[in-house]
Formats: structure tokens, sequence, C-alpha cells
């Protein structure tokens, strides 16, 4: 499985890829990106991805602004923020443009696990 983490943090990547670990996927091949343009040129440049994993509020190019890059470009990737915001306008506007699922900060690997599974399976 091949996974892109997308956060202008990178302690939030490190959190992210240790909640990966815990959920059961780290055997997963993860690309990190410092922002939205950082992890949409991973795409342009033929990266094949199985899961998206972004923060909302970034430099250069937002999360929101990622997820429709990547639907208006033709990918349909499961696609999950991982963000400390997360209102109900939110939740719908990225609902509509084509996200799957949101994970506010703070998580855990049982919140990983959870919201993962539904869209790419049991790890392995």
């Amino acid at each position: 499985m091949k996974i892109l983490v997308a956060d202008d943090s990178k302690v939030m990547r490190m959190l992210v890829r240790r909640a990966l670990r815990q959920a059961g996927y780290g055997n997963a091949d993860i690309t990190e990106a410092c922002d939205g343009e950082e992890a949409y040129q991973a795409f342009v440049a033929g990266g094949r991805f199985d899961l998206v994993m972004s923060d909302w509020n970034m430099p250069n190019l937002n999360g929101f602004g990622l997820l429709k890059n990547l639907r208006a470009d033709g990918f349909k990737v499961p696609f999950v923020f991982v963000t400390t915001e997360c209102t109900p306008e939110m939740r719908q506007q990225a609902h509509d443009a084509g996200a799957d699922k949101f994970i506010v900060k703070p998580f855990d690997g049982d919140d990983v696990r959870f919201a993962l599974e539904p869209l790419v399976g049991v790890a392995a």
C-alpha cells in the first residue's frame, strides 16, 4: 500500500506515521509532502497512491485545494483530512468535493484504523 501524507508540520507527519503503524499499516510505503503543492506534484509526476492523508491548512496549496485538483484531474484515490479544524461547514465542503473521511487532531492508532478500514481495508 502506498500512502501520501501532506502536512506542513514535520512533527505532525511523524505523528501520522506513528498512528499508521499503531493502526497496523506499518508496512505501507509512505511518501511525505510539506504542502498541498508538493503532494499534487507527486501525483503529476506519476505517483500512484492508494490513500492520501492531508492537513487542511497548509501554505502554497491547502488540503482542500489539493483535493479539488486531484478530483478535477480524475484521481479517485481515497482522501482523508487530518486536521484540528472540523466545522460542519468544512465537513460538508470536503464531502461535496470528494473527501472520504476526517480524522480530528489529536488522534491515535485506533482513530486511524477506524477511519481507514472502510476505505482501504484491514492492514496486512
